[in-house]
């Protein structure tokens, strides 16, 4: 199948599934696309079962796409813009202290409650799978998915403070969540060449320090060049280049792709939009963005619910058991991982311990941990983690996603 009938069979889907979400289920896109694609998928999935054809053609179109770099050199560079674009830097400023805890020490905290737990899963199964993949699991499924928060996190009614706490923190952590994975990597697969202290601060300086100052310069590039004219086309375009030729060249120079999105859809989003663009460019400067971030969005969550059909040879009962036991095993890591930021940074950010149910449960995970859990080097524990990853994020997103909203601090 070429890739135009891929990209074309994604869409029309997308477009189907989004029709019935709208005039029957009237749930929030990213979740109703994505529950609609799983029950396509489950169903498929029992008529193989069944002995009926069905699931041959789909598993063929999804074996022809991958993933990880569909979306980390596809997908993830605009919707990250769209995103930022829309984020207060103000209120980012605010409790700057919380999102820095958050995307770091956070993170760092989370893989190692999480690897720990889910190796104490694996051998309480009887499951050979060693410590450093169970470390990797960790990292991988530690940061919140920018995509899937920032989708669902608009159409919760919260705190301007408790808003950007979140958004912040999903915007961030993935850069070290990033670089935490390809460490743990790098010792389990043995091709360790450099010190691990000199090898994680060469990977922290290129990939988070190196992201963010790069996607600075980006945004202000782009600022600097909007100012000089008043062509809502143009600029809209230059916005568009910004995005697709400076994530390809974060990648070229080796820092964090992800990052330097954010950085630069914040400073186009509140310096440039704000100050230099006409009413006139803002508004359509916003319906472009808007629009490809629900055409990105619906594509992607389809692509994610139908991914089961992939999935399904890498469970069985016991695996399947461990993978329903790790939900709540990363929802712990998920709150110890912001308790410890919130509390010590309450005063300042005016976001207290009473925000802490809706943080842990806003820790939703999508796109990125299947990426990157299928970036693992091919065998038995890669399987395994694949299906313990697979689960996790169908629950954060279906569960946690549809109840969310019952989550919600009654003061921040």
């Amino acid at each position: 199948m070429s890739p135009y009938e891929t990209i074309a069979i994604l869409i029309f889907l997308a477009a189907l599934f989004a029709y019935v979400n709208a005039k029957f289920l009237k749930l929030a896109p990213t979740i109703g696309l994505m529950l609609e694609a799983f029950v396509v998928s489950l169903l498929l999935i029992g008529l193989d079962l069944g002995g009926l054809p069905g699931i041959g053609s789909v598993r063929a179109l999804l074996g022809g796409i991958d993933f990880n770099r569909v979306l980390f050199h596809g997908l993830l560079s605009f919707l990250l813009f769209a995103g930022a674009l829309q984020t207060c830097l103000a209120c980012l400023v605010q409790v700057r202290g919380q999102v820095l805890a958050l995307a770091t020490a956070g993170v760092v905290i989370s893989t190692i409650v999480v690897g720990f737990l889910s190796y104490a899963l694996v051998r309480a199964a009887g499951l050979g799978v060693p410590l450093g993949y169970c470390l990797l699991f960790g990292a991988l499924i530690s940061p919140t998915d920018p995509v899937a928060v920032l989708a669902l996190i608009r159409h919760t009614k919260i705190s301007a403070n408790l808003q950007a706490v979140v958004e912040g923190e999903a915007l961030f952590n993935d850069g070290i969540a990033v670089v935490v994975f390809a460490i743990l990597l790098t010792l389990v697969t043995g091709g360790k060449s450099l010190p691990l202290p000199a090898e994680a601060a060469i990977l922290i300086v290129r990939e988070a320090i190196g992201g963010l100052l790069f996607g600075l310069a980006l945004g202000y590039a782009g600022y600097a060049v909007i100012r000089t004219i008043d062509d809502y086309p143009v600029e809209i375009l230059i916005t568009l280049a910004l995005v697709a030729g400076g994530y390809a060249l974060a990648e070229a120079l080796g820092t964090s792709g992800p990052l330097a999105m954010a950085v630069a859809g914040i400073v186009i989003g509140n310096h440039a939009r704000n100050r230099v663009m006409s009413l006139r460019t803002q508004v359509n400067l916003d319906r472009f963005w808007e629009m490809v971030d629900i055409i990105l969005n619906a594509v992607l969550f389809v692509l994610i619910g139908l991914e089961a059909v992939r999935f399904a040879a890498a469970f069985s009962p016991v695996r399947l058991a461990v993978a329903v036991a790790a939900v709540p095993a990363v929802l712990l890591g998920r709150l110890v991982s912001v308790g410890v930021p919130v509390l010590a940074f309450r005063k300042v950010s005016g976001v207290s311990y009473r925000s802490l149910p809706f943080l842990t449960w806003a820790g939703l995970r999508g796109a990125i941990p299947i990426a990157l859990v299928l970036s693992l080097p091919a065998g038995g524990d890669r399987d395994l983690l694949v299906g313990i990853t697979y689960v996790v994020v169908i629950f954060s997103i279906l569960v946690q996603g549809l109840t969310l909203k019952y989550f919600i601090p009654k003061k921040p």
